[in-house]
């Protein structure tokens, strides 16, 4: 048997080239065998060979197949099957995040806010490989409340103040310094005094009416004292290999956070999708849809091919901003008549189109089936001309030869 030399292998992966084969599967290729221990005999290597060209030409898309239909049947099918439960991060109570059918309802639906926004937030390589680093980090993100650091805040009818008590050993541990929280309560003080007594800090706004104080009392308590707005919760985690911490969040604002010292812009990712097209633009949200799917679908256990998540992911992000897959986005903006009238609001997209006068080309499938004509697809695409005279010359020449 004859093992394959270098010059052999280079000569019979051109050869595959010249009948199609793109270059990056070629280099994949080549890098398999090179990887292998013993060199292949010339016989096991035309056997890869040939079985490589065979299953890329069945892979090879048709001309005039209806590529859309087949995605949407491939993802519609499995997403009604879908089991509809929502998972938990392990040991973290109430930490739930959005999956199965509810969350690529809210891919296809381009949801202006999501139901559970979270972001994954990597950092750089000086914090990432301390806990007591990242927890640093960690302090400068999340989102801290005069709710969350003071045990109570009461109404002293007697003054008509409004008194917080502050706890030190939350703030300290989360690295606030109590002298700074009187100026980030100034303008709640109205035209009267703000002072601290300890770990008190007293308000007197100079308003002597209950219903105003009670209002009063309620935005101090949402007052934002520390982090970055938007983010309510920060959980710190080693990552899957354990070799760095990262932060998973409740909660998003990408813009907030990439500017924070030790984040690392180039990995952090929200699952908010116009968060992310506004911030990194269309080919990022592109991603984050084909890659916000297809993790929703692994996690139920579905297999889809990623080529019909492509398409979705493509025909949503066509025009150059999100479009949702529905009524008020792609099926609302079809150039024809007959198909936006098949898809939803049927009388007002007739006397829409009646009024300003469109015209209807049946270019389409929705619109051919309507008026019982041969779809443009597959077969339906091929017209075919005869040539009479040519036909006629034919049959006499068949005559004669008779």
């Amino acid at each position: 048997m004859v093992k394959v030399s270098s010059e052999m292998l280079e000569k019979k992966l051109k050869e595959l080239y010249e009948d199609g084969i793109p270059v990056h599967l070629i280099e994949r290729i080549r890098e398999k065998i090179k990887s292998e221990e013993e060199p292949l005999e010339e016989e096991q290597l035309d056997y890869f060979l040939n079985k490589v060209f065979i299953n890329y030409m069945n892979a090879i898309v048709e001309t005039s197949e209806p590529v859309g239909t087949v995605a949407a049947q491939s993802i519609g099918e499995p997403g009604t099957q879908m089991t509809l439960r929502t998972f938990h991060y392990a040991g973290v109570e109430e930490f739930s995040v959005t999956q199965g059918l509810p969350r690529l309802i809210e891919i296809v639906d381009a949801r202006r806010f999501p139901s559970t926004p979270n972001m994954n937030i990597y950092l750089t390589d000086e914090y990432r490989g301390s806990e007591e680093e990242a927890i640093k980090v960690h302090n400068r993100i999340e989102q801290l409340r005069i709710e969350q650091i003071s045990s109570e805040v009461d109404l002293d009818f007697v003054n008509w103040n409004i008194v917080i008590n502050l706890i030190p050993e939350i703030c300290e541990k989360k690295g606030i310094d109590i002298d700074e929280i009187p100026e980030l309560l100034r303008r709640y003080k109205k035209k009267g005094t703000i002072e601290r007594e300890g770990n008190k800090i007293i308000i007197d706004p100079k308003i002597e009416d209950l219903q105003q104080l009670q209002k009063l009392r309620e935005k101090i308590l949402k007052k934002v004292v520390k982090g970055v707005r938007g983010i309510k919760r920060g959980l710190l985690t080693p990552s899957e290999n354990e070799k760095e911490w990262i932060i998973k969040t409740e909660g998003t604002n990408l813009t907030g956070v990439i500017q924070i010292e030790g984040v690392d812009p180039t990995r952090t990712v929200s699952n908010h999708l116009h968060e992310v097209e506004k911030l990194f633009g269309i080919e990022a949200a592109r991603s984050l849809i084909i890659k916000e799917a297809t993790n929703v679908l692994k996690q139920q256990g579905l297999d889809v091919d990623s080529r019909h998540l492509l398409i979705l992911a493509d025909s949503m992000c066509k025009t150059g901003t999100i479009q949702s897959i529905g009524r008020h986005g792609i099926s609302g903006s079809k150039s024809s008549v007959f198909a936006r009238a098949a898809f939803e609001v049927t009388v007002n997209q007739l006397l829409d189109a009646g009024i300003y006068g469109e015209e209807e080309r049946l270019l389409g499938i929705p619109e051919n089936v309507i008026v019982g004509q041969v779809c443009p697809i597959g077969t339906g695409r091929i017209e075919i001309t005869m040539d009479l005279d040519q036909n006629l010359q034919l049959l006499n020449r068949k005559k004669k030869e008779k």
